[in-house]
């Protein structure tokens, strides 16, 4: 009988959904223990590289007092961890366009919450799925310790000092990312300018562009451009004098505005004269 229960303990837990019950004890010392949901990682609308189908594990129920570097550490148990991706809910991977600093990164909520465990060969999956539930995965050793309570406090407030010359450090590396994707946005600017560009005539040289590319919106380089292009278009539309009843109603127009001025000199000079009195002493 003892030997049937002993051989009932050393197996995996398997919950309903095909989760994979592991226990989790703080430390050698600790009488509770908390419980962590793990299973492959299988969705196939997700494309993304950063997680493959056949080394992903994913994991529910991870305590606040669980970092990455300790999550890594606890399943290199397993094998060899490529990486750890904490979230506060499921989701697909986002990409993070620009990476901050530290100090300009606000603080992450202190909640229970889900991991995506990358492994470098896809046995460590097996091997984390048949981990007997009745052995728990240590999370402060001799080795690692986990500072909790006020020693965690103390050393968060140590570590919310932030070093000028750090600052300074990732502040340059910010610029110079910055200043590189502006270069980028005005080379690329440039290109779209040229490829845009009329000739004399006004024909636009049309080229095919690459397979699944999307049309840039203009620039204000680009309207600007063909504004300019327009106002020349409408000038050039405008023929004076072309046919010949044109060139007669310009001479006749011409001819009556000398008219008009010669009549109001000859009203002007008849008014002068009128005012003006012979006066001989």
């Amino acid at each position: 009988m003892a030997l049937s229960e002993t051989k009932h303990a050393n197996k995996a837990c398997v919950v309903p959904g095909g989760f994979t019950v592991l226990s989790l004890q703080f430390s050698a010392e600790s009488v509770a223990q908390h419980k962590l949901c793990v299973k492959e990682h299988r969705i196939r609308s997700e494309k993304t590289t950063k997680r493959p189908l056949d080394k992903t594990l994913f994991v529910l129920n991870i305590p606040p007092y669980c970092s990455e570097s300790v999550v890594k550490e606890l399943f290199s148990k397993f094998g060899p961890v490529h990486s750890v991706e904490l979230r506060e809910k499921p989701g697909a991977f986002e990409h993070a366009e620009i990476k901050l600093a530290k100090a300009f990164t606000p603080a992450q909520k202190q909640c229970f919450r889900v991991g995506y465990i990358v492994f470098e060969n896809s046995t460590s999956i097996a091997a984390a799925k048949t981990h007997p539930h009745d052995v728990p995965l240590l999370v402060s050793t001799d080795e690692r310790p986990v500072k909790t309570g006020v020693q965690k406090w103390i050393s968060q407030y140590q570590q919310s000092f932030i070093q000028p010359h750090k600052l300074q450090e990732s502040i340059d590396a910010f610029m110079q990312g910055y200043d590189k994707r502006k270069e980028e946005e005005e080379e690329r600017q440039k290109e779209a300018t040229k490829k845009q560009q009329e000739d004399e005539e006004g024909w636009v040289k049309v080229t095919k562009g690459s397979k699944g590319s999307k049309a840039r919106p203009h620039s204000e380089a680009a309207n600007q451009k063909a504004l300019q292009n327009e106002t020349r278009k409408k000038k050039r539309k405008e023929l004076m004098n072309f046919y010949s009843w044109q060139h007669r109603n310009t001479q006749k127009e011409h001819i009556a505005e000398l008219r008009k001025k010669f009549e109001e000199d000859k009203q002007r000079i008849s008014l002068l004269r009128a005012q003006r009195k012979f006066r001989p002493y």
